[in-house]
């Protein structure tokens, strides 16, 4: 039997980053690094190794600060609004342009339509000015020796315009920092390469990389290195004879039989930390060789960004001089229970909207693996150790990602699921730059449900009603009694069941699911409704349906399952069951709305969003989709 690892420990998140600053200090690399010298056309960003004083003063001679005319200011002193004084030119007054040097024995401008000329050679005025009136003086800006810019300073585009304009053609900034980025697992492929059955796409040295570029380092990426303790060890040699300032090795971090970076680092030098007390990526490894510090990164991929966030980039910005900047945060309010294991701090990316005059964060899917709530993320919200989690309406203390105006501007569209509403949020974009729609899943009745708890400004259903045939009235009533809305038609859709390519059940109509195993909707969502409608048509009871328990929650998520032989049929739409190239028989077309509180319509947002929903190239290109009309979209239906 091959031996499993087991964790060292599972250390506070702040004892790991204190041993890591004290393996650093010991081995002399816990402050800033050295400068280099760069031309002021390649500093933008970069971070200033020494104080940065004037080479020159600026300006560095007197000079007109206004068009006019340079005089000595005594000469003027007998102008009156009564009695104008004349000035002969290129005597007593002399022809200058912003910016111009004074010329010898003036000190003072007379702006051009202040004066009259009497004739080619006089100038009548009729007020004095005072010494050094509209002259910029030598070194008003900056004098020479003054220090222009602070060590550690971060070089912004106008940073760059002052040190030319004091006398410097190029500026002393921090290295970056380097650093190596080792991906592991026999099971990936680089990025560029289709993977087949089994194997997966290697991306999270894309994310940490990234990271590490946007924090002001440089990253090297290796080849690939397979589950192979030796080869590991001699990748990870390898790297540190290359002395870069940090090294990553990407997966191999856990506990599992393949997993190898913890004694691989230990064979080269030591283990400080092997498992961290934080949600997601408990087993992160910290260690030291020859004097450089190692991180083992979790595969998964929420993890490992969390990772580069907790850990490398604090280590970049330390080296480059920089404060680890303490992120604005924002209170929000949970749309859900968040449960959180008591001695962990716990990291959860939300999804942000303004509501009634409250920021909502509604928790994204929290599998390590889900790199798609990385994308779809607004914020990070921190619940502490030893806190149990956040009741629905309770408190977040949330790091946002997105500015406040974004979010402000937000439309929360929760309930059903439909590919389609990507593009009414592309639309959107086109129309209004600030637009945002963010859409969360949760069923047709759960997005009712977040109306009515002012969670949502929109909800997306598709709830069929048999007593009537028509679909949302009675459970808009139900759900909203109490609040006046509006519902309006979205699309209509093509149900029908998703079959493997070839059906080889030779399965074709509701009444063949009896021998098929089948892949559901969660309750409360509308296909789920519909289908159970469907099995009451034909007499079929829910227990006679094997996998009728399995719930996945988009069309997607049941077509994949079918494409992945999970089970053999699923019930969708035409397009999701085409997107997996699954065969597919249709069996109605339904009516998929949009329902709206009506005090949401004075939001800028929504009515962005309705503008969107009813112009004409939107519903142009809805109906090309297949297995959608547009027909009726933007109808209102009551």
């Amino acid at each position: 039997m091959t031996k499993r690892n087991i964790y060292l420990e599972d250390i506070p998140l702040d004892e790991a980053r204190a041993k890591l600053a004290a393996a650093l200090a010991q081995a002399g690399k816990a402050g800033a690094l050295p400068g280099e010298r760069l031309p002021l056309t390649e500093a933008l960003g970069r971070v200033t190794a020494e104080p940065v004083r004037a080479a020159r003063s600026s300006p560095h001679f007197h000079c007109a600060a206004m068009d006019g005319y340079a005089v000595e200011a005594a000469r003027t002193a007998s102008a009156r609004e009564t009695q104008a004084l004349p000035l002969r030119l290129g005597v007593d007054a002399f022809p200058v342009n912003t910016g111009d040097p004074l010329p010898e024995n003036t000190n003072a401008v007379i702006m051009i339509e202040h004066v009259n000329q009497a004739d080619e050679t006089t100038l009548l005025i009729y007020a004095s000015v005072a010494p050094w009136q509209h002259v910029r003086l030598m070194g008003e800006d900056m004098v020479a020796t003054e220090t222009v810019l602070q060590l550690n300073h971060q070089l912004r585009p106008v940073d760059l315009g002052a040190l030319a304009g004091c006398g410097h053609d190029s500026v002393l900034v921090r290295r970056r920092p380097r650093v190596h980025i080792i991906p592991t697992g026999s099971e990936l492929l680089p990025h560029d390469v289709e993977p087949a059955r089994g194997q997966l796409t290697e991306y999270n040295s894309l994310i940490l990389s990234g990271q590490a570029r946007e924090a002001g380092g440089e990253a090297q990426v290796s080849d690939i290195i397979g589950d192979d303790e030796a080869l590991l060890r001699q990748a990870l040699a390898g790297a540190l004879a290359d002395e870069p300032d940090l090294i990553l090795a990407l997966s191999g971090s856990s506990a599992g039989a393949h997993d190898f970076t913890a004694a691989a680092i230990g064979a080269l030098g030591e283990v400080l930390a092997h498992g961290i007390a934080v949600r997601p990526g408990h087993p992160v490894i910290i260690g030291m060789a020859a004097g450089i510090p190692i991180i083992g990164v979790p595969g998964y991929p929420v993890s490992a960004a969390l990772t580069g966030e907790l850990l490398v980039l604090p280590l970049i910005r330390r080296w480059l001089g920089l404060a680890e900047p303490q992120p604005a945060t924002l209170e929000a309010f949970s749309t859900r229970k968040i449960s959180s294991p008591i001695g962990d701090d716990d990291f959860v990316r939300v999804a942000l909207a303004e509501i009634d005059g409250r920021i909502r964060a509604t928790p994204l899917q929290r599998g390590a693996g889900v790199i798609t709530s990385l994308v779809r993320a607004d914020g990070l919200a921190h619940i502490p150790r030893f806190h149990e989690g956040v009741d629905r309406g309770g408190v977040l203390k949330v790091a946002p990602y997105q500015p406040l105006s974004a979010i402000l501007e937000t439309v929360m569209v929760m309930g059903s699921h439909d590919p389609m509403l990507d593009l009414l949020a592309t639309h959107l974009r086109l129309r209004s730059a600030a637009g945002r729609l963010v859409s969360v899943n949760v069923g047709s009745i759960g997005g009712l449900i977040a109306l009515r708890r002012g969670e949502a400004h929109v909800a997306g259903c598709h709830l069929f009603e048999p007593d009537s045939g028509t679909y949302n009235l009675r459970h808009l009533r139900t759900y909203l009694r109490d609040e006046p809305a509006l519902l309006l038609t979205f699309a209509h859709r093509e149900q029908g069941l998703m079959l493997p390519e070839g059906n080889p059940l030779g399965i074709t109509s509701i009444a063949d699911l009896r021998r098929a195993r089948y892949v559901n909707r969660q309750r409360g969502a509308g296909t789920r409704v519909l289908f159970d409608y469907l099995l009451a048509q034909h007499d079929i009871s829910p227990d006679d349906i094997a996998g009728y328990e399995r719930e996945e929650f988009t069309h997607l998520a049941v077509a994949a399952a079918v494409a992945d032989g999970i089970g053999d049929c699923g019930m969708g739409l035409r397009a999701a069951a085409e997107a997996m190239s699954l065969d597919f028989i249709g069996l109605t077309w339904e009516r998929f709305d949009l329902a709206i509180p009506r005090r949401h319509l004075e939001n800028a947002g929504v009515k962005a969003l309705l503008e969107a929903l009813r112009d004409e190239d939107f519903k142009r290109e809805l109906g090309a989709q297949s297995g959608y009309r547009s027909d009726e979209t933007g109808n209102v239906v009551v």
